[in-house]
Order: C-alpha cells, then sequence, then structure tokens
C-alpha cells in the first residue's frame, strides 16, 4: 500500500484551494458521514469472488448476492443485510487495506491506497448518475443472482469485467 501525503490544512489559509476530505483525510480519520459518501454505488463489491486454492488469486462472478438491485446498484435491505447474508463483508476503514479483492474502481480501495477518485465519481462529478454512465457499475451488466444456487455452479460465471477499468472511466 502506497501512502499519500497529505496537505495541512494551514495550506487553505495560505491561499491554497482546500483539498476535499478523502484527499485530506485517511479512511480512519473520516466521519461516518464522509465514509458513507465515499461508494459510488457501483455493485462490483456485491458480485461473489471465488479465490484460487492453489494460487490465492481472486476472481470474480457475474453473480449477484440475493440482496442486490441491478437496476438501483443498492442493497435491498442495507441495513438487515449481515443477518440475511452470511458471508456479506462490511467495509470497515481499517479493514480495506487487506481486502485484496476490491475492485480497481472503488473509492476506498483508491483512498486507502494514497490516489484520487475517478471524475465518475458523484463526489467529483455532482451526480450519481455518472458512475453507470461511464460502465462502472453493475447495471447494464449480464448478472445472475446467487438466489438458489449452489456454490459450486459459481464457477461457471466466472468475468473478468468487475476488476478491471473500463476505458470510458479513465
Amino acid at each position: 500500500m502506497t501512502t499519500a501525503s497529505r496537505v495541512p490544512s494551514s495550506a487553505a489559509a495560505a491561499g491554497a484551494e482546500p483539498l476535499p476530505f478523502w484527499r485530506r483525510k485517511k479512511l480512519t480519520e473520516m466521519s461516518p458521514r464522509e465514509w458513507e459518501s465515499l461508494c459510488d454505488g457501483c455493485g462490483r463489491c456485491c458480485l461473489n469472488k471465488l479465490e484460487d486454492i492453489d494460487t490465492g488469486e481472486t476472481v470474480y462472478t457475474n453473480v449477484r448476492c440475493k440482496l442486490f438491485d441491478p437496476v438501483s446498484c443498492r442493497c435491498t435491505d442495507y441495513a438487515n443485510r449481515k443477518g440475511k447474508v452470511r458471508d456479506c463483508v462490511q467495509l470497515t476503514p481499517r479493514g480495506v487495506p487487506r481486502l485484496k479483492w476490491l475492485p480497481p474502481t472503488c473509492a476506498y480501495r483508491l483512498v486507502a491506497e494514497g490516489r484520487d477518485l475517478y471524475w465518475w465519481h458523484h463526489l467529483k462529478s455532482g451526480s450519481r448518475d455518472t458512475v453507470h454512465e461511464a460502465g462502472v457499475s453493475v447495471r447494464g451488466h449480464d448478472t445472475v443472482s446467487e438466489a438458489g444456487m449452489p456454490d459450486e455452479e459459481y464457477e461457471n460465471y466466472v468475468v473478468k469485467w468487475p476488476g478491471r477499468v473500463p476505458k470510458a472511466a479513465r
């Protein structure tokens, strides 16, 4: 993990444009509101992933969580998801740096790595639609629900796109 240089708030007093919170703060320094606002609503983290036992490599599938709505790209029961989905991983400021499976477009991952958000992130663009317009979100991709699917079938749904940054999004 790389570290980011943080500009002290005294830079604002010296006439420089203040940096946005995600460039000034570490994940662990953010308020709950700032933390939640980082989620771009792409839904890639709600796709099931598999780990290769031999290599430890994580691969994505296009099998979505049973609570994920592929149109809104939101959890249908966010408040109760941990009780309904046994393997749901709740992202935390301390846990994010250890989660190697987060997609390369994920704002939590980018901030943890000391990088800026992409242009299409709603905190930069001002619109929650740009994540979809840039082709980053799950919306428009062929996905299937995990509901009723045996775990051993997931390997038939391995896809590469969730682990890549779309050209239009760069």
